[in-house]
């Protein structure tokens, strides 16, 4: 069996000024995920004749323009997923309650906007805890796609928050337990502790490479330009699934209205044009190497045998 699944999360632009302790933008720049790159990701997976998987964010719909967008995505076929109600970076901070109320409250904003109750479920910054997953598992919630045992990614976002509390300014995010990087990279149930095979809900980590545990998600893709993107895509090729997870962001750039970002965040300063043919040259290695592209929600039903 070999699957791949494209996921997006539809963070909106304020999102990336918090994780950089920065003052939200305002104007256009806000909502330039769903006004901008919405458009973008749907003419590529139309282009490539792909399902995406759009983790969205509660709070933001109730915006009629991103409602109305989103329900052109479902439309088109595409699985939407929960992303929690306000994306708090803090998600596992705030008590069971507030957690349940996050996780609930985020999936009825969903089903309000476009008539479909979301299976699956991404926490904000990929933090999630034994805590969050029991309240999924009380949910009712089919899979969950938050781990990401990735050292490469744990150190650089460890350090990026820690040269950002040093230039005077707080930044949103939080960092998970070094223990995720130890989990499985391939789909399985979790246990206790969550990074721990188990009998609980299914966990789809996102992907990370063979040997080193690379990233590969969209941001390393589009960084690495085309010709590198196959590189790294060939480290994921033949695994039972490949969960290629991107962000709105990913196919924009600073002259889409985001110089404010441009000096913290360097995958702003690549074209967008540039981002969209790596993550086509990414898409295209993997089905020429025998994937079938498929929802999250597909995915978690068919790889079942094997977690």
């Amino acid at each position: 069996m070999r699957l791949c699944a494209v996921s997006v999360d539809l963070d909106e632009i304020p999102n990336y000024f918090a994780i950089h302790g920065l003052p939200e933008p305002a104007g256009a720049a806000r909502t330039l995920v769903y006004d901008v790159a919405i458009d973008r990701l749907l003419g590529l997976a139309r282009e490539l004749s792909i399902p995406l998987t759009l983790f969205a964010i509660g709070a933001d719909l109730s915006r009629p323009e991103s409602a109305a967008k989103l329900r052109e995505a479902r439309d088109a076929g595409f699985e939407l997923a929960n992303h929690s109600l306000d994306h708090r970076y803090d998600l596992v901070r705030l008590g069971g309650r507030e957690i349940r109320r996050q996780i609930e409250e985020g999936a009825k904003a969903i089903e309000r906007a476009t008539g479909i109750a979301p299976v699956g479920f991404r926490a904000p910054g990929y933090t999630i805890t034994d805590e969050v997953f029991s309240v999924l598992e009380d949910l009712g919630v089919a899979y969950d796609s938050s781990v990401f045992p990735c050292p490469a990614y744990w150190a650089a976002k460890t350090a990026a928050i820690g040269l950002i509390a040093v230039r005077g300014r707080v930044s949103r995010s939080i960092i998970d337990t070094p223990a995720v990087l130890t989990a499985p990279t391939r789909p399985y149930r979790r246990g206790r502790p969550y990074w721990r095979r188990g009998h609980g809900v299914i966990e789809l980590p996102v992907q990370v490479t063979r040997g080193l545990r690379l990233p590969f998600l969209g941001t390393s893709v589009t960084l690495c330009g085309p010709r590198f993107a196959r590189v790294l895509t060939r480290g994921c090729v033949g695994e039972p699934l490949v969960n290629l997870e991107l962000h709105g962001i990913d196919v924009l750039d600073a002259a889409d209205g985001l110089e404010e970002l441009r000096p913290y965040q360097v995958d702003v300063r690549v074209p967008h044009a540039r981002k969209i043919e790596s993550l086509r040259a990414a898409i295209e290695t993997l089905r020429g190497a025998g994937h079938e592209f498929v929802t999250l929600g597909e995915a978690a039903r068919r790889v079942e045998v094997i977690a």
